[in-house]
């Protein structure tokens, strides 16, 4: 585990999904700029092999299939300057809530606003390293954690801040699960690329202006103390996802709050793993038509 570099799913040209291997030019690391793959053949958590055969990709998918999705794990809080800048402490554990699988999407999918979030203000983007668990474990030493990951990913935490606060009650998953809240990819760099997931630049940008800029160094809990604690007494399994919190510069931690509108583009973007692009769609009245 594994025998891929940058995983991917995709549709290929010839209109069939696969599995795949990016193929990058010489010097890119962005897989968002890939356009062919080697497919992957058996089981990407466990034997499988990068063939040789060659696929034009048509469209970059949402790099995990639901069905090889088990949980979706989400940090709150878990840096530095985004605690401070939320006015609140230091976490002395790690926060966790959950997103259900129905919120994951695609590097390049809309970011869909129901009716119910259209309801209030709030709505906010938070660039997040994503990692994916690859091998089962539980009660993992902090110094073996890294050992069970799969890989890395980029992924945004699309929260609704007055659902999740004040009408939710503090539950902070119905504020953030809608469907399609949780775009990731673009694809899944391996950990034998990313060997120190605590030393890259993370970042977002909202219709082209960067709106926060950071470095995973910044993390509370970084992700062997984030694996080490979630498996206590609790099995992780392959295909848990996982996403480790923000960096400071979100809207709501901002004197002058100007939300999330219908039409905004929002990029998230990690080193060494590439950028996930995705235009929020505000959904028609359905009872109406």
């Amino acid at each position: 585990m594994p025998a891929f570099s940058r995983l991917v799913r995709f549709l290929a040209k010839d209109g069939r999904v696969y599995y795949g291997d990016a193929i990058l030019p010489r010097g890119v690391t962005d897989i968002s700029k890939t356009k062919k793959a080697r497919i992957l053949r058996g089981d990407i958590f466990g034997k499988h092999e990068v063939t040789d055969q060659v696929a034009d990709i048509r469209l970059l998918l949402a790099p995990l299939a639901l069905e090889d999705v088990k949980t979706v794990r989400c940090l709150g809080l878990n840096y530095e300057k985004h605690a401070k800048e939320s006015n609140l402490p230091i976490p002395k554990y790690p926060v966790l809530f959950y997103k259900p699988v129905t919120s994951l999407a695609g590097p390049t999918d809309p970011i869909p606003v129901h009716q119910m979030a259209q309801d209030g203000a709030g709505l906010d983007y938070e660039c997040e390293l994503v990692a994916v668990i690859g091998k089962r474990c539980a009660d993992v030493p902090e110094s073996e954690a890294l050992n069970y990951v799969l890989g890395y990913a980029v992924g945004n935490d699309v929260s609704h801040r007055e659902w999740q606060i004040q009408r939710g009650g503090g539950q902070w998953s119905l504020g953030k699960g809608f469907d399609g809240w949780a775009p990731f990819g673009p694809g899944i760099v391996s950990s034998e690329l990313i060997k120190d997931p605590q030393a890259l630049k993370i970042s977002t940008r909202l219709n082209g202006k960067t709106v926060q800029e950071s470095n995973t160094g910044d993390m509370i809990f970084n992700i062997k103390q984030t694996i080490a604690f979630l498996s206590r007494g609790t099995t992780l399994l392959p295909g848990d996802v996982i996403f480790t919190g923000t960096p400071s510069g979100v809207i709501m931690g901002k004197e002058q709050k100007i939300w999330l509108k219908d039409g905004d583009v929002v990029d998230v973007e990690l080193e060494g793993v590439g950028t996930c692009t995705n235009k929020i769609e505000f959904a028609r009245d359905t009872a109406k038509l």
